[in-house]
């Protein structure tokens, strides 16, 4: 392999992601606000840069994984003439969820300072993340995306690629809302037969043995039983993507009444103060509009 990789942002998602390139032999440049996380990629054989100017000085191709724009403005300099000096004659893979309009005007900006953007948002949690089998859905430039595909298969066990940007990042947003509307369904059976008396454990095998049941169900489902909210994707962050979702429905006249049920569960699951916690935790939500 002869693309040196960088890796920015070693969160519940990136530190997974990008340990298992380390652990390819890819040696990636990884930098992170947090010195913990970075100690754990050097032990790996990763190359830890002090900064993300060091980064982009050193990778040819720099993938980014932080939490929200803000923080991709904030680490690129973005607006500033520091963007244009790390950013040219560089691919920036943008690995996270934002909105789309976002993603559109950062790889114009890219472009403009003499850069190549590829969208690869991903499917999975921190458990496919570990193992290396998120999927991707990658968008941009045909042969951008092409450079870089090969690139993320120690951490994507499958990619798809969706067209033109933005098309990436509302596959994902179509994809999530699949998610969260499957995960608060189940969260929401798992209550009534809690409520009804019912053995949840029998509950669990009944649905895990019948046509309904699948590698989320299942994780999910097990949390949901075991009362084990020990976060793979946590409550704040699937609210921040039910609120991408939902912007994006209303900007394009789409009903999206299932999400907007969600969108008002995880938000009071989040002021209850479980924003730490995994999304099967929306359950609270629930739980407090029963009646006692």
């Amino acid at each position: 392999m002869t693309t040196q990789i960088g890796f920015i942002g070693l969160g519940v998602m990136g530190q997974p992601m990008a340990l298992n390139l380390a652990r390819a032999g890819m040696a990636p440049v990884v930098w992170n606000r947090s010195a913990a996380a970075l100690a754990v990629l050097g032990e790996a054989g990763a190359r830890v840069a002090d900064s993300p100017a060091q980064v982009f000085e050193q990778a040819r191709v720099v993938i980014v994984m932080l939490a929200d724009e803000a923080a991709i403005d904030a680490v690129l300099g973005r607006g500033t003439p520091r963007f244009a000096a790390l950013l040219r004659d560089r691919i920036l893979v943008h690995m996270g969820t934002t909105s789309a309009e976002y993603s559109r005007a950062l790889e114009a900006d890219i472009r403009a300072a003499g850069g190549g953007y590829v969208e690869a948002p991903v499917s999975g949690s921190r458990v496919p993340a570990q193992a290396g089998q998120l999927v991707a859905m990658l968008a941009g430039d045909e042969a951008v995306v092409q450079r870089v595909r090969p690139l993320l298969s120690p951490m994507c066990s499958q990619s798809f690629v969706c067209g033109a940007v933005p098309n990436a990042l509302l596959m994902k947003l179509s994809v999530n809302l699949f998610l969260i509307t499957m995960v608060t369904g189940l969260a929401e059976s798992v209550h009534f037969a809690q409520r009804q008396g019912l053995d949840l454990r029998q509950l669990q095998a009944i649905v895990d043995a019948g046509p309904m049941a699948s590698a989320v169900s299942k994780i999910k489902l097990a949390k949901l039983v075991d009362g084990d909210y020990s976060v793979q994707a946590s409550i704040a962050d699937v609210l921040k993507n039910n609120r991408l979702i939902a912007q994006a429905a209303r900007d394009a006249g789409i009903a999206s009444p299932l999400l907007d049920v969600c969108h008002a569960l995880f938000g009071e699951t989040l002021a209850q103060g479980h924003g730490a916690a995994d999304m099967a935790a929306v359950v609270r939500a629930i739980q407090t509009r029963s009646s006692d």
